[in-house]
């Protein structure tokens, strides 16, 4: 398959504007949704299409809404997830720049769908322009029609507010992302309650990614068995990966799910410098990394999985046969210490632990017992938190000894060819 389905415009430059979306079937499946189908009904169709979240967890997202309690007096919310701080990854990014009324669309069927009449679009600090972009086009829906009180005549009130985050990377975890919208400093919440339940303002509230909530007008076009014969049966639809790192075309790039990685690195003109694949991410830095003896794996949910890894937020960074895996993963480690909000121990003292021997080794001051004790800091460190994060912080270290232990054994003994990298 080569037909896009969420990049099939965003290279149009007018694509952003109302009236090129409304040219190319933009809306049309708002209007399908609101007067051919009951809320349940659409949440059905999500359901029977397959479609699984794309921020990173890949949980359905049809069965999601269903858990929307429906019999409770109380307002219903659904978030829009653009944060997208997870390093590698920028493909939300790229579509509320191309073709903002696709997100739009999709957020007002979703919320039709769930019985909210507001949502909330949470995009990062630092994406002023997508930020821009995204007002003008709400405003532009408003003037057509397409948000607001009775929309198209067809009885359903709803309306979209925008809301920039302050730039912290816990914000992509989505109870955190909560209380900042609350005006809260972003923190995690304890589960149970889950936002279904319990989420913006003490309300039943849904919370789905930029991708996920664009694929859902096309749906609504196509039908849910169209969407489910794209990909694997079990990973339907096409993924959008930003491919970045030692790659001569870094760039997103959408393929059907379950497209080998080989193939996804032919697209992305190969390995720089005609070097070969040493290690890459396949889902961004919070996921296992893999290896050049993983070319051909399948980049989808369930096969990623079954060879230790995970398909994430989609985000494949690339690290050439000169890459120094301890650098890369002491810099991630890095990240992940400064990102982390402090709420709890483990993950606070854990990450900063963690980056200590990693200083240590670069410094050329690491001994062989170095490799178990990062291994036993992140033993403390997973499944221990509020949220992902602490788990996400030891995923490279983790697999990167898995996979590289004799490239650690040899940093320490001073005798690594690429110590420089």
């Amino acid at each position: 398959m080569d037909e896009k389905i969420i990049l099939k415009y965003t290279d149009i430059p007018e694509q952003k504007n109302i009236d090129t979306y409304i040219k190319n079937g933009g809306y049309k499946a708002l209007q399908r949704a609101l007067s051919e189908y009951k809320p349940d009904e659409i949440i059905h169709l999500v359901d029977k299409s397959g479609l699984r979240g794309r921020g990173g967890a890949g949980f359905p997202t049809g069965k999601k809404w269903s858990f929307i309690p429906q019999n409770i007096p109380l307002p219903k919310y659904l978030v829009c997830n653009t944060d997208e701080g997870e390093p590698g990854t920028f493909k939300d990014r790229e579509i509320i720049e191309g073709d903002p009324h696709l997100v739009i669309e999709g957020i007002a069927i979703s919320s039709y769908a769930i019985g909210a009449h507001k949502a909330y679009i949470y995009i990062r600090g630092e994406f002023a322009k997508g930020a821009e972009i995204l007002t003008r086009a709400i405003n532009q829906a408003k003037e057509k029609g397409f948000i607001g009180e009775n929309i198209l005549g067809l009885g359903f009130d709803f309306d979209i507010d925008v809301y920039r985050g302050a730039g912290a990377y816990i914000c992509g975890e989505e109870t955190a992302l909560l209380d900042s919208i609350e005006g809260k400093r972003a923190m995690p919440r304890l589960k149970p309650p889950h936002p279904v339940a319990k989420g913006l303002y003490s309300s039943p509230t849904v919370i789905n990614n930029v991708e996920t909530l664009a694929n859902v007008p096309r749906i609504i076009e196509n039908s849910a068995e169209w969407f489910a014969g794209i990909g694997t049966p079990h990973s339907t639809g096409t993924k959008i990966f930003c491919i970045s790192g030692d790659v001569n075309n870094p760039g997103v790039y959408e393929v059907p799910m379950g497209t080998p990685l080989k193939e996804l690195l032919e697209m992305a003109g190969g390995i720089k410098d005609g070097k070969k694949l040493k290690a890459f991410f396949p889902g961004g830095p919070s996921t296992p990394i893999l290896t050049s003896a993983h070319l051909n794996v399948g980049m989808d949910f369930e096969s990623l999985k079954k060879i230790g890894s995970m398909l994430g937020s989609g985000a494949i960074i690339v690290l050439d046969e000169d890459r120094s895996i301890i650098k890369t993963v002491a810099r991630l480690t890095e990240f992940y210490r400064n990102e982390s909000c402090g709420k709890c121990s483990p993950c606070r003292e854990g990450t900063d632990w963690l980056l200590k021997v990693y200083q240590r080794i670069i410094d050329n001051k690491g001994k062989k017992e170095d490799i178990d004790l990062l291994l036993n800091i992140c033993e403390d460190i997973y499944g221990t938190t509020f949220c992902p994060l602490g788990d996400a912080a030891t995923m490279p270290v983790i697999s990167s000894i898995k996979y590289f232990r004799k490239e650690y054994e040899e940093y320490i003994n001073g005798k690594c060819s690429n110590i420089n990298n």
